[in-house]
This record gives structure tokens, C-alpha cells and sequence, in this order.
């Protein structure tokens, strides 16, 4: 039954279960996911709380549905370094806009992913800094997008009817291959990051177009998969190295990944870049102070979070407005992994 608070109308838990023609002992366990519920008693009272506005007591927003000033940002690996610099650079730019951010890491684990959004959703969050666990994921972006959820999708630029602000990966890869073609090297082995992303795909056709500007062939035995992290990183570097003849340098597709392979290298007891040399896509802190100084294609995490955080205050001030997608320049560190002389 509804009642009264200071002249506003207060939908309670029986309004929703009424509507949903559940108990209401069935919309706590959906709510508070006490319990399994089967999906079609889930949908039907998310979307009798949807159609009544309730909500929890521990919600910071009023049941009339004022702003709660407050976004959520979910992504995977909080512990990498390069997610890190994204959200600090977030936090710095809701600060400035008297914002309050929740933060959630998705473990990149699609279902784990989906149960974080709703429970941004479920505590009415203004809006969402995303960064997809894989591209075309259709069960998180239909929820957003069915939900009229102002979303930023980063990093991973996976969909065109969102704002999105991500690296340009194509040159900046074909970059790196150039530039260790310029040392000679002919033999230039890639280590890619997992297949489901689009940065992923997006680096390993960089690799081939740097191969094919500087007059290289493209050959499969080059190429290994390191998943995105380091223990599949240093596999992969491993695979390349026992493959027939061995690359003479590596690219490695992510910062994780450069980790396993410079672990990699030491235990196959291979000089960097003495015997081989090493170049990676994302700057990290120690990156600059490793044995040897490590060569990296920075990517602008600091600009990268700030846009995101602006392209969210746009689509609050208009929510009609044709979703954007940027892509920002990485830039090339050249330091002594990849065999020029230390600065």
C-alpha cells in the first residue's frame, strides 16, 4: 500500500510485488539476491520497480526521482596499472562536478559484469563508465540501452549507439613495428591480447600493416596468443621462442602481457635487447626504471578518463544528442628495450 511522506507518494515493497503478481518475499531475494529467482520472475519485477519508481532505503535519492549526483564506473583488472590512471583521471573530473563515484571491478567476467551494472541501476546512479568485458556483448548493452542508462563506454569502443572514448590502435601498432624495423629486425614476433576484444583485433591488424608498409611478411609462427595477461603473456613469449627459428624482437599487445614476457625472456636466459628486443603497448610506473628501460606505446589514460567523464555531463544536458566516438593518439616512448641508446 502506498502511503504519505511530506506531501510525496511512497511506493513500498507491496506495491511492486502486486504489480509483478509476486510475493514480496520474492522481489527481496530479486532485490537483495538472497535467493535464486528464475529470469522471467526477475524481468517481471524489475520492471514492475521500473514502473512504480521504488526504491531501497539506503538509495541516496529521493522516491520522486532527484539526482543522486552520484556515477558508477566498472571495469575489469582495477589492478592494472593503466585501468588505475583511467580512474584516477575520473574521479578527478567528478570532484570537479561535485560527483560521487562507485567503483566496481567486472573481474572480466561477463555475468559478474551484468550484476554490477543492475546494481548501479538498482542504487540510481545518474550514469556509467564502462569498460565492455568483450565487444558485442549483447545481454550488458541491451540492459543499458533498454534502461535509458546514460552510459560512456571506454578503452573498448564496442558500440556506436554510445558515447565512447578510446586508443587509436592501428597506426600506433603499425608504429611500433616500424620502429624496430628501422633497427633491422625482419623477424618481429606479436604477442596478441584476448580475441574477444576490440583492441585486441585492432593491435594485431596494426602488427600486419606496420609488416606490410615495411615490405615484411606476415607469418603465422609470429604471432601467440597472451590472452591480456601476464601468466598468458609469458605462455605466449614462451610459444614464440621455441617455434623454429625465434623472432629477433617482440611486441607485446598490453602492459600484462610485456610483464610475462620480460619474465619470459629471463627464464629462456635471453638479453633485452642484446639478444632480443622488446616493445609494448601501454606505459606503466616501473616501465621507465626496469632492466632495461622498457620502449612503449603510452596510451593518454589521464585525457582518456577526463573525456569520459565530460561525454557523460553531455548526454545528462542532452539526453537526444547522436552519441560520439573519439579515439585518442597514443604516444611512442622510446627508452633501450628495443635497442636505441638509453636517454
Amino acid at each position: 500500500m502506498r502511503s504519505r511522506a511530506k506531501g510525496r507518494v511512497v511506493t513500498t515493497m507491496a506495491d511492486v510485488a502486486r504489480l509483478a503478481g509476486v510475493s514480496t518475499a520474492t522481489v527481496s531475494h530479486v532485490l537483495n539476491r538472497t535467493r535464486a529467482v528464475n529470469a522471467p520472475t526477475v524481468a517481471a519485477v524489475e520492471d514492475a520497480i521500473r514502473a512504480t519508481g521504488y526504491t531501497q532505503n539506503f538509495v541516496a535519492r529521493s522516491l520522486a526521482g532527484a539526482a543522486s549526483s552520484t556515477i558508477g564506473v566498472a571495469v575489469s583488472a582495477i589492478s592494472n596499472h593503466y585501468f588505475s590512471d583511467v580512474i584516477s583521471a575520473v574521479e578527478v573530473a567528478c570532484s570537479k562536478r561535485n560527483l560521487m563515484m562507485f567503483l566496481s571491478d567486472t573481474h572480466d567476467d561477463p555475468m559478474h559484469q551484468l550484476q554490477v551494472v543492475r546494481e548501479f541501476y538498482r542504487r540510481r546512479v545518474d550514469g556509467i563508465v564502462l569498460a565492455p568485458v568483450s565487444d558485442g556483448d549483447t545481454d550488458i548493452l541491451g540492459f543499458l540501452r533498454s534502461n535509458k542508462v546514460p552510459t560512456v563506454l571506454i578503452d573498448r569502443v564496442a558500440n556506436e549507439d554510445f558515447d565512447q572514448v578510446g586508443a587509436e590502435n592501428l597506426e600506433a601498432t603499425a608504429e611500433l613495428v616500424l620502429h624496430l624495423a628501422s633497427h633491422g629486425h625482419r623477424r618481429i614476433g606479436f604477442i596478441a591480447g584476448r580475441a574477444s576484444l576490440l583492441t585486441s583485433s585492432e593491435r594485431l591488424e596494426g602488427y600486419h600493416r606496420g609488416l606490410a608498409t615495411a615490405s615484411l611478411p606476415a607469418e603465422i609462427d609470429l604471432v601467440a596468443n597472451g590472452d591480456s595477461s601476464v601468466a598468458e603473456g609469458r605462455a605466449a613469449a614462451h610459444r614464440l621462442l621455441g617455434r623454429g627459428e625465434r623472432p629477433t624482437a617482440i611486441i607485446s599487445g598490453n602492459n600484462l602481457m610485456t610483464i610475462g614476457t620480460l619474465r619470459a625472456l629471463r627464464e629462456a636466459g635471453l638479453r633485452v635487447p642484446e639478444d632480443i628486443a622488446l616493445v609494448g603497448f601501454d606505459d606503466f610506473d616501473w616501465a621507465e626504471f626496469s632492466s632495461p628501460p622498457l620502449t612503449v606505446m603510452a596510451q593518454p589514460a589521464q585525457e582518456l578518463g577526463r573525456i569520459a567523464v565530460d561525454l557523460l555531463m553531455r548526454r545528462f544536458n542532452d539526453p537526444a544528442k547522436v552519441p560520439q566516438t573519439i579515439r585518442l593518439s597514443p604516444k611512442l616512448v622510446i627508452r633501450a628495450s628495443c635497442g636505441c641508446a638509453p636517454s
